[in-house]
């Protein structure tokens, strides 16, 4: 395969998953949205000794999953010339990306 297909199919590639991710970061904001005033009322209405704890809790939670999501840290280091989003995933990182690597390609 020449290399100028083979880059082309990187790229189509790292769309894809570009394009799961928005979709996971999507539906997590769809959730979040309820789960955070739920989170919040009974703070609200039974104030403890940590005023908002459970809300804070949900926002930890968030920072949580976006870290895991790493949307778009891999693209700061992909380059043409490498393989891509998947040539610069962390070895050992417990991203999405190096899940999807992982179980698409077999690779550790």
């Amino acid at each position: 395969m020449s290399t100028s297909i083979r880059m082309c199919w990187v790229v189509l590639r790292d769309l894809m998953v570009f394009q799961v991710k928005l979709t996971v970061d999507g539906l997590k904001d769809v959730v979040l949205l309820p789960v955070s005033i739920l989170a919040v009322s009974p703070d609200l209405a039974f104030p403890g000794s940590q005023l908002g704890q459970r809300f804070h809790s949900v926002m930890i939670l968030r920072e949580r999953f976006d870290r895991w999501l790493s949307l778009f840290s891999a693209a700061l280091r992909a380059t043409a010339r490498g393989g891509g989003l998947f040539g610069v995933s962390q070895s050992g990182s417990s991203s999405l990306l190096r899940m999807l690597e992982e179980t698409l390609f077999g690779r550790e």
